[in-house]
């Protein structure tokens, strides 16, 4: 098997895992607990497994000695990969249901070709204009659920659910893609993630403090059970797959772009999710429409040499 079909592969995969993040937010939403602790549990779960990981593996040394040589890079892209990705993906579990959530996530898939001219300073456009049809499919088929959504979503939490996303969205690639070029192939996928969690650390403790200063409510047990499940199947097998899946092609724009586009499953697997655990109605027939061409799109991208 190919490597860039190994890496789409574990994209899939990491897209499975992944979609806990959007219902298990949206569980802990509905029943009142704070975004803020929703987001920054994660991450403090995170640190002891990519930690003892890191430790048993004997790499923890040369990722402290890395981050020693290039401190601010590694705060900067740190908190953008991970703190500006993921509050805001939280935030938005407040404003509109998981399937919704997940469906207008898949912006990142476009956001990433957008994004790299501007973070490889050699870059030269590989995208064929078919690559640009099936991302448009994909834009065609958020539209459709979001105008699906105003059947039951405020207009004004649907645009502050669209924005908060769409900033996530951005994010999640810039810091991704800055990282790895950070770390130039010396670091492995663990020593990787384990730097982004440190470093971004001082973000979510400012999180933390603003929390408490404007009164948002501490964790309740059942939010620490709930912020654990996140942090094993999102942030730890998840987070372990797609970065394997896109360290595998770090350096071939088309395969990036397959395995960031593997992510639209993600919507499927929320909308079961959601159905089961939630147990919320299955969507109408434009939302499923609205899926049915996310998930089109992303075949067609999976299935282009």
């Amino acid at each position: 098997m190919k490597i860039t079909q190994q890496a789409f592969l574990l994209g899939l995969l990491s897209a499975l895992f992944f979609a806990v993040t959007f219902v298990v937010n949206r569980l802990m939403s509905v029943e009142g607990g704070s975004w803020i602790w929703s987001a920054s549990l994660r991450f403090y779960w995170m640190l002891p497994f990519f930690l003892i990981i890191v430790v048993l593996r004997r790499n923890l040394k040369p990722l402290l000695n890395a981050i020693k040589q290039k401190p601010l890079p590694w705060l900067l892209w740190s908190t953008i990969g991970f703190g500006i990705f993921y509050a805001p993906l939280t935030y938005a579990a407040a404003f509109s249901p998981s399937w919704l959530v997940a469906s207008t996530w898949q912006i990142t898939i476009i956001a990433g070709m957008i994004l790299a001219p501007f973070i490889n300073k050699n870059y030269q456009s590989i995208h064929s204009k078919s690559t640009y049809t099936f991302s448009a499919i994909i834009l065609l088929g958020i539209a459709i659920m979001q105008v699906q959504a105003l059947q039951s979503v405020e207009i004004s939490n649907l645009l502050s659910g669209f924005f908060w996303v769409l900033v996530a969205a951005f994010a999640y690639p810039l810091g991704n893609r800055k990282m790895m070029q950070l770390a130039e192939g010396q670091l492995d996928v663990y020593q990787r993630i384990l730097g982004m969690i440190l470093c971004s650390i001082p973000f979510w403790i400012g999180l933390n403090l603003y929390g408490y200063s404007s009164g948002h409510p501490s964790p309740s047990d059942s939010q620490l059970l709930q912020t654990l499940i996140v942090a094993v199947f999102s942030g730890v097998i998840s987070t372990v797959l797609f970065f394997t899946a896109t360290d595998m092609v770090r350096k071939d724009e088309k395969g990036l772009a397959k395995v960031e586009a593997t992510q639209s499953a993600e919507v499927v697997f929320a909308v079961i999710g959601e159905i089961f655990i939630l147990q919320s109605p299955l969507p109408h027939s434009y939302a499923l429409t609205g899926m049915l061409l996310v998930i089109i799109g992303m075949s067609l991208h999976s299935l282009k040499k």
